[in-house]
């Protein structure tokens, strides 16, 4: 059985337990939310056994999670580097990564990164037959059928892959608004570009919106969260919140209420570049139309002009949208829209999107995430300079940052620091 289906018989589950602990609410009120699908678990029923692996759970009243893409691109591939990316983000506070390879052997690279986290894997199945098809020389819209995208989505979850993205909401009926309204930057989504080409050329509707049955039948029995993809997405300032993106958004609710009653467990992706002033809509309109499922979102980017800052200006959006209900944040690293990510972009993004997930929870009154930052301030105050460490987001930066001769000041103001006042 799935979660959902053990939730809906008042059965509470091992991973409700995790969930719940990790979180410090109660099993029944986790239980609950799974029933009603405003909170989904990551984990696939096929994963190995491992005592280090952390159950994870996304939605309602929950902690904001953190994820952290990493994978190859045809024009860089190392595996073992790879790894690197996967143990870094971890390190630095990832709630789950996404293997988004799209080079070199991306079976073996998958199954790697499987073995080495200890979070929820996440994937995009499409990657995977594309760079199959695109290695034998064939054009994906010519040669991919509906069967091979759905196998293909299986192979990956039987290797136990946690939580799939699959781009069911673009339809045909999307298509032809986002060709009436015409676009600045059209289709910035990979897998979804590939889709609306296949969609083009093959004169058919998505065939994961024709096979849903299909695929939560797949999802289903692994027990895995199928994150609904926006394949429509605004990727600049001036195509957000536009009408083809809406009308994907609708469909995607219909999906996820369909889901829901299939008892398969499904979350919803969400933009993209948004300025400030259209975060909150943007948040209640997914809210509204897919019944309060999950939300993970891509940023929000507030602004195009910060190439090689986008770790920043993903930061800001995601704060706001954590606060108005975004469950779970997609990192986005400084390398955005210029390469691919190292090492320092990995942990910077990560850092940079913890920062927003924390500043959301505080700003919505979570009490755990209140407390931290009560006891650092109290650390502050009494020049605790070690607990100031270990309290902070990232305690290597703090010890790296820290140039005082004296443990009772910083070198910033030194003997003449406000707090050494009697006041």
């Amino acid at each position: 059985m799935t979660q959902i289906e053990f939730a809906k018989k008042n059965i509470i589950t091992k991973e409700m337990r995790e969930v719940a602990k990790y979180e410090r609410v109660s099993a029944v009120f986790i239980r609950n939310c799974v029933a009603n699908g405003t909170i989904v678990i990551l984990k696939n029923n096929r994963r190995k056994s491992n005592t280090k692996f952390r159950v994870v759970g996304i939605g309602r009243n929950l902690k904001i999670k953190v994820n952290a893409n990493i994978g190859t691109s045809p024009m860089n591939v190392n595996i073992r580097y790879e790894k690197e990316k996967v143990l870094t983000a971890i390190k630095y506070g990832a709630d789950a990564v996404m293997d988004l390879s799209t080079g070199g052997n991306i079976s073996k690279i998958r199954k790697m990164v499987i073995e080495t986290s200890t979070v929820p894997v996440g994937t995009v199945p499409l990657y995977g037959l594309i760079c199959e098809l695109s290695r034998r020389k064939k054009r994906f819209d010519e040669s991919a059928t509906a069967e091979q995208m759905l196998e293909e989505v299986e192979k990956q979850l039987l290797d136990g892959v946690d939580f799939v993205t699959v781009h069911c909401g673009l339809t045909l009926k999307a298509l032809s608004i986002l060709k009436k309204k015409k676009r600045l930057v059209g289709i910035v989504s990979r897998g979804g570009s590939f889709l609306a080409e296949w969609m083009i050329h093959n004169k058919k509707e998505n065939p994961f919106y024709e096979n849903f049955d299909e695929l939560l039948n797949i999802a289903k029995k692994y027990d895995a969260v199928i994150s609904l993809g926006d394949g429509l997405r605004p990727g600049c300032i001036a195509d957000n919140t536009d009408a083809a993106q809406i009308e994907e958004l609708k469909t995607l609710g219909h999906l996820q209420k369909y889901a829901l009653v299939r008892n398969v467990q499904t979350m919803i992706e969400g933009p993209g570049h948004v300025p400030l002033n259209q975060i909150e809509k943007n948040i209640k309109l997914e809210k509204k139309y897919c019944h309060n499922a999950p939300f993970y979102v891509l940023g929000p980017l507030t602004t195009d002009i910060a190439p090689g800052y986008d770790h920043i200006t993903s930061a800001i959006g995601g704060a706001l949208a954590g606060y108005y209900g975004a469950d779970f944040l997609c990192y986005v690293t400084p390398a955005e829209h210029l390469g691919l990510p190292d090492l320092e972009d990995v942990k910077n993004g990560v850092i940079a999107s913890r920062i927003a997930a924390h500043s959301a929870e505080i700003a919505r009154g979570y009490k755990n995430s209140l407390r931290i930052d009560y006891e650092l301030s109290k650390a502050r105050k009494n020049f605790d300079w070690k607990k100031q460490k270990a309290l902070s987001i990232n305690p290597s930066e703090f010890e790296k940052r820290i140039s005082a001769k004296s443990k009772d000041v910083c070198s910033m103001c030194g003997e003449f620091c406000a707090m050494k006042r009697k006041i």
